[in-house]
């Protein structure tokens, strides 16, 4: 059972990318999937969830109407699309699961007991 992100990579202010978290050992449409990120010398926090319903939850509004997350159940993996990148989003960002409901509204890591290797997002011209 285990979750694998990928995708991250160098990428200018402004510009687009997909993360991917592929999900083995179990299904991943009958779990909450949510997104993490942490900064150098930040705390890990919530960006935003999936439910397994596709119930969307923004842990932080600063995302809002550039992030999303879009599963693909045939292939047990979901994508994070970030839009319209900012600095401040650079970020090693994690993927992770819980059945069916995101958790919290505080977007808790703890509520999470399923987690992928983070990567890393580097938002620089």
């Amino acid at each position: 059972v285990q979750l694998q992100a990928s995708g991250g990579g160098l990428v200018q202010p402004g510009g687009s990318l997909r993360l991917t978290c592929e999900a083995s050992g179990f299904t991943l449409d009958e779990y909450a999937v949510a997104w993490f990120r942490q900064a150098p010398g930040k705390e890990r926090e919530g960006v935003l969830c999936a439910s397994y319903m596709d119930g969307i939850t923004y842990y932080t509004n600063a995302v809002k109407d550039r992030f999303m997350i879009y599963r693909d159940n045939a292939k047990n993996m979901a994508t994070l699309q970030m839009n319209n990148l900012k600095p401040e989003d650079m970020a090693t960002y994690y993927c992770a699961a819980r059945v069916r409901y995101c958790g919290s509204y505080s977007g808790s890591p703890s509520d999470f007991g399923l987690w992928g290797r983070g990567t890393l997002v580097t938002v620089s011209s």
